[in-house]
């Protein structure tokens, strides 16, 4: 065995060594000046492209909290208490003749799952009597449906005038009231609708504000989901 060391045996029998240069290895057969020049992203479209995307964010955002609402709202349940809100249910054949023809009104221009139509009779005086109908079913735009309520009220009544927003409580959705008349004078009407139910009911007697409190209780014990 030879004692000289690996570097000084001459390369008889091998290859030729490779001959490294200074030149770079080329990896890729593309030529390096036909590829297209890289153009550095504008502030503007960065910006732009920003904007964008929040944009989408809150889209996403509110298509969520909108089947949110449908969710929560849809299973909506109604009833018709004996007594509520320190008044009474009028099971007179008069009263359930009243209710009755409204609610079939109703119903006959919004397709309902459940409807019902009652008096409720103040105890201190008749002629402060409530008259309330509606029903439930899933509604896609409750203002939409709320407002052809009120049409139908203007049809049965008389115009409905001075309609505007207030308060619905902690159910939600939307209400509304406004004045109409009838035989006994100018009277108060209020709607709520929400994504499960639309009731709407008359208030004789009453100021505006008075109805709307009104209303709300009446709502606190009707509707349950």
């Amino acid at each position: 065995m030879s004692d000289a060391h690996l570097t000084e045996r001459p390369f008889n029998d091998g290859p030729e060594p490779v001959d490294l240069t200074d030149e770079p290895i080329q990896l890729s057969r593309r030529d390096p000046g036909q590829e297209p020049e890289r153009r550095p992203v504008s502030r503007r479209r960065r910006t732009v492209l920003a904007a964008a995307l929040v944009v989408g964010l809150a889209g996403a955002g509110t298509l969520g909290v909108g089947a949110w609402r449908v969710l929560t709202q849809k299973d909506t349940h109604l009833d018709a208490p004996k007594t509520i809100a320190g008044l009474n249910r009028d099971d007179s054949e008069q009263a359930r003749s009243t209710a009755e023809y409204l609610r079939d009104g109703f119903a006959a221009d919004i397709e309902l799952d459940r409807s019902f139509g009652t008096v409720y009779r103040d105890p201190v005086d008749a002629k402060r009597s409530v008259l309330i109908f509606g029903g439930a079913t899933l509604l896609w735009q409750p203002e939409r449906d709320l407002n052809t309520l009120f049409g139908l009220l203007t049809d049965e009544t008389g115009k409905v005038t001075g309609l505007h927003k207030v308060d619905a409580g902690r159910l939600g959705g939307v209400m509304k009231c406004g004045t109409t008349s009838g035989d006994g004078g100018d009277f108060a009407v209020c709607g709520w609708a929400d994504h499960g139910s639309v009731v709407l009911a008359m208030f004789p007697g009453r100021s505006m504000d008075d109805s709307a409190a009104l209303f709300r209780q009446l709502r606190e014990g009707i509707q349950s989901r």
